[in-house]
């Protein structure tokens, strides 16, 4: 093997590392991205969950639990 194959190889590798780095940022702000949207459903299956009853109908604002005084 010569200097030029070595040196078309090692670019090559270069290549390849540069293009699984930019994969790698890209599927790391896939994730972020669905961390954001999996905190917010489960902040609306709370809401939901705290204002609806069991048959699905929204809860009379009468039974509604006051917030706490402090």
């Amino acid at each position: 093997m010569n200097i030029d194959e070595i040196e078309e190889r090692f670019i090559a590798l270069e290549s390849l590392a540069a293009e699984y780095e930019r994969t790698l940022k890209d599927l790391n702000q896939i994730v972020a991205q669905q961390a954001l949207t999996i905190d917010r459903l489960q902040r609306e299956v709370f809401f939901l969950a705290q204002n609806f009853d069991s048959s699905g109908q929204v809860r009379p604002l009468s039974e509604e639990v006051p917030p706490p005084h402090y």
